[in-house]
């Protein structure tokens, strides 16, 4: 028999600890569960550290968003790092981890658990590498099958989802295709700048990363900007991203004064 290692991230205890315990209660799973984001990315690592797979990582869609109610217990060992009521320990927020996870851990299959139905953010939570998206009553025979069907390849949605996440996918791909564009306008220095403002950086630090003076990086910034059709760094920062444009720590260093 083939066990299927499961990873609850909810910060709400009373459910993470039913849903746990539900999904242990079937003779091929195993449970763990973790409170928070940064506890979820720990639990992964000493799972790999330790030479255990998880393979599938059920997350709630809005880790983090609801904070822990004053006093409340934080007692008993099966969620792992739940928020403190100090917020001592930040959460990340579902679709975040979601992300995180697939750029660290690929092999994990991820399921957001909804409250609501929402195609923008089930759409996101596909984006981010989500293998599928269930409401948090769904039958726990209809959530074993969705478990089972993520490590078989599939991706589920609740069929009255498929319409406008449809929708939302291809908004996304049109809007990403007119940044892709708009980003191939630019010469080869301004998309260097662009990457350094991806990156953070402020007119000063891409002036040295570049070895350009201050008021060149100015005149390249705001052709970037012009060039893009956008009125401030933040604007452009996010088209470039949408565009698939990453920050600047792999760009050489670069002699030229052009």
């Amino acid at each position: 028999m083939t066990v299927i290692r499961v990873l609850v991230v909810d910060d709400h205890r009373i459910f993470a600890e039913s849903l746990a315990a539900a999904l242990a209660a079937e003779q091929d799973v195993e449970v763990a569960a973790a409170g928070s984001g940064p506890a979820a990315l720990r639990c992964l690592d000493r799972a790999a550290a330790d030479g255990r797979r998880i393979d599938v990582m059920l997350v709630d869609a809005d880790l983090g968003c609801a904070p822990p109610a004053p006093g409340a217990a934080r007692s008993g060992p099966t969620v792992i790092g739940a928020p403190r009521a100090g917020g001592a320990e930040r959460a990340a927020d579902g679709i975040s981890l979601v992300s995180g996870v697939r750029e660290r851990r690929p092999a994990v299959r991820t399921v957001v658990l909804a409250e609501r139905d929402d195609p923008a953010r089930a759409a996101a939570a596909l984006q981010a590498g989500a293998s599928g998206w269930v409401a948090k009553d769904c039958s726990l025979s209809r959530l074993l099958a969705v478990i089972r069907g993520v490590l078989r390849g599939e991706t589920h949605l609740p069929p009255a989802l498929l319409t406008g996440v449809l929708r939302e996918l291809t908004a996304a791909r049109k809007h990403r295709t007119e940044s892709e564009r708009l980003v191939q306008s630019l010469t080869p220095r301004e998309r260097e700048v662009l990457r350094c403002m991806v990156a953070g950086l402020g007119r000063k630090a891409v002036a040295e990363r570049l070895f350009l003076s201050p008021h060149t990086v100015r005149t390249h910034m705001q052709n970037v900007l012009g060039k893009l059709g956008v009125h401030s760094t933040l604007a452009a920062v996010a088209l470039a991203r949408r565009a698939g444009v990453g920050p600047a720590e792999d760009l050489p260093a670069v002699g030229s004064a052009g």
